[in-house]
């Protein structure tokens, strides 16, 4: 209030009050409305970054989504790498053997006077044939099967045998398989 426009006059007291509560509520109104401008452009700055946020976090979790997938395929990868590479190199091995041992089974098939020698031989082809075994080494079964050249290798073709036509009537040298892979084809004659 204006003590100016006070002469101790009642109404001039009264009038001046009037007029700084008039003043007052529309500075309080104008005050209000800026208040609530304010408010609203803090929400939207607030509503801002609260969806700059989310794609911030959706792009996030999206790269480590495909993070874990990538590491998911290499561990994946390398088992089965791994697997193979294991596999291979047992391949290699029997088959650096084969030769070894048909040329085992052949000296045994030959007639020896001692007969605790070619015990011993036997003894010693049977641990062979374990190892085979633990290894997972089959052999392929040839005699009086039909012919598949998956795992036969047909060199020669005879007629008038007891076996029926399309199928293995002699093996010349047996095949071998380590689980489900071919380490090498059976070499045989088939009927006509």
């Amino acid at each position: 209030m204006d003590e100016k426009n006070m002469n101790g006059n009642p109404e001039d007291v009264e009038n001046a009050a009037a007029e700084d509560i008039d003043s007052m509520d529309i500075d309080g109104v104008n005050a209000d409305s800026d208040d609530e401008d304010d408010a609203v452009s803090e929400y939207n700055d607030a509503a801002t970054q609260f969806s700059d946020l989310e794609d911030a976090l959706a792009e996030a979790n999206d790269k480590y989504l495909r993070l874990f997938a990538e590491y998911d395929n290499y561990r994946k990868r390398t088992a089965r790498e791994k697997t193979e590479t294991y596999l291979n190199a047992s391949v290699k091995c029997v088959e650096n053997l084969l030769p070894v041992i048909d040329s085992f089974e052949r000296s045994l098939e030959f007639e020896c006077s001692d007969e605790n020698f070619k015990n011993g031989m036997n003894m010693i082809f049977n641990q062979i044939r374990e190892f085979l075994s633990k290894m997972n080494v089959t052999e392929i079964e040839a005699l009086g099967a039909e012919f598949d050249p998956n795992f036969h290798n047909a060199i020669q073709q005879l007629d008038g045998t007891d076996y029926e036509s399309n199928h293995v009537c002699q093996v010349f040298q047996k095949g071998y398989m380590l689980g489900d892979k071919l380490i090498r084809p059976a070499m045989v004659a088939v009927a006509v």
